[in-house]
């Protein structure tokens, strides 16, 4: 039996400090009444007795593990002990290999906060296969990259299939926001261009299994520029997040496909062959959105193009917050976020969702959404999508399903549509 159900890792960073005391606050008692059993670790043991201490008397009972991300040897012996790992030391291309892999080779779960996507590719190509003989469920990109965008997607995908009996044939999403970045998301980003990823990042179907390319893929394209949706009755821009949230929508998608292939004890997939997924921030209405969401185009293709080249990329680096910084208390807390979806079937039906909730998305909300995901897979085994046996690097939805939907809208998010059984 292993002695803990959940460790934190990289629990004194930012987020790292949010996922303490929300595993204080929400985490003391496990359904079946019996004590959840956790840690805390990362690399220097001072720094997590202040975190605990900080997160108050109900963390008091956190062990802690103290293990550098070089360290193989301490990694596997944290994984070892843990039936579930969630990380939030990022950059992840720089300091989460070793740690997958400990869990990979403990058959431990695990769970980030990854947008890292080249990254992911890395570790789909080095443990899907071995994850997915062990039944141990990898599962990167549990934060605001990339649920919304993912569970949203699955979740009115599921409807409409289960509501017509059609395959759904598309969704997008509208995304609206407020709020502050820490530094170790920008961090992350300019380690990408650093180890230039950039190209490989712009591939639609980066993330996608073998086989499951659709067959026409241009609509697949990341968009550019901005446009006037009718459904949305709104202007909508390029969002900075699509080129991470898409690629692991399609990576859904294609599990799906792949686990239908199978047959046997797999549910038939709810997407369409040539499913089209894409989303696009919202930017108003009238002149004044047109105008704003031109703008937004426009600074995202700068953006893009300073990290492409060394000298603005320094620049970039100087000026953006340290990894371990982040916004104020007053701007996470009054933040919030709107991811709405439309999704229709070859014949016209269509089905709208939405996940929403209070606090900044990419601290407070990304808080909520990895905690969580850590205390579905340690909690929910039984009630998991694919049973028992069932892992390999997945996604939210894919991994974690309706169980994971239910404990977040008890959490205080408005998931729709939710099925009641």
């Amino acid at each position: 039996m292993k002695r803990f159900d959940v460790v934190l890792y990289g629990a004194s960073g930012f987020v790292g400090r949010q996922t303490v005391a929300y595993f204080a606050r929400h985490a003391r008692k496990a359904p079946q009444g019996s004590e959840l059993r956790w840690a805390i670790a990362g690399r220097s043991a001072d720094k997590l007795r202040k975190v605990r201490a900080a997160a108050g008397q109900f963390a008091a009972g956190a062990e802690i593990i103290e293990a550098d991300a070089y360290d193989e040897q301490a990694l596997g012996a944290l994984a070892a002990d843990a039936r579930v790992v969630l990380s939030t030391a990022g950059p992840f291309a720089l300091y989460g290999s070793a740690l997958v892999a400990a869990c990979v080779e403990n058959r431990a779960h695990y769970v980030d906060i990854t947008g890292e996507t080249f990254w992911v590719r890395e570790m789909i190509d080095r443990h899907h296969r071995q994850a997915a003989k062990d039944g141990v469920r990898i599962v990167p990109g549990c934060g605001f990259d990339s649920v919304p965008s993912d569970l949203g997607a699955w979740l009115v995908a599921r409807a409409l299939f289960e509501r017509t009996r059609e395959p759904c044939a598309s969704v997008k999403a509208r995304h609206a926001m407020r709020g502050g970045v820490n530094g170790g998301t920008l961090a992350s980003a300019v380690n990408a261009a650093e180890e230039g990823q950039i190209e490989v990042i712009g591939d639609p179907f980066l993330l996608n299994p073998p086989g499951t390319v659709p067959r026409k893929p241009a609509p697949h394209a990341d968009p550019l520029g901005p446009h006037e949706d009718r459904d949305f009755e709104a202007w909508l821009a390029p969002f900075v997040m699509g080129p991470i949230n898409t690629r692991v929508v399609r990576r859904s998608v294609g599990l799906a496909a792949l686990a239908e292939a199978v047959g046997g004890a797999a549910p038939s997939s709810p997407y369409a062959r040539d499913f089209l997924y894409q989303e696009y921030l919202h930017a108003g209405r009238g002149p004044l959105g047109a105008a704003a969401a031109a703008g937004i185009a426009l600074g995202m293709a700068s953006g893009q193009f300073a990290l492409r080249f060394g000298p603005l990329r320094a620049a970039v680096r100087a000026l953006v917050p340290k990894p371990g910084s982040g916004p104020s208390k007053a701007t996470m807390d009054g933040g919030w976020f709107r991811c709405e979806l439309i999704g229709r079937t070859a014949s016209g039906e269509e089905q709208r969702g939405k996940i929403a909730g209070r606090g900044d998305p990419g601290n407070r909300a990304t808080t909520v959404f990895v905690c969580e995901a850590a205390l579905t897979l340690a909690l929910h085994a039984d009630a998991l999508p694919g049973g028992d046996g069932f892992g390999g690097v997945l996604t939210p939805s894919s991994a974690l399903g309706l169980p994971y939907a239910r404990r977040l809208a008890a959490a205080g998010m408005k998931i729709e549509p939710l099925p009641r059984r």
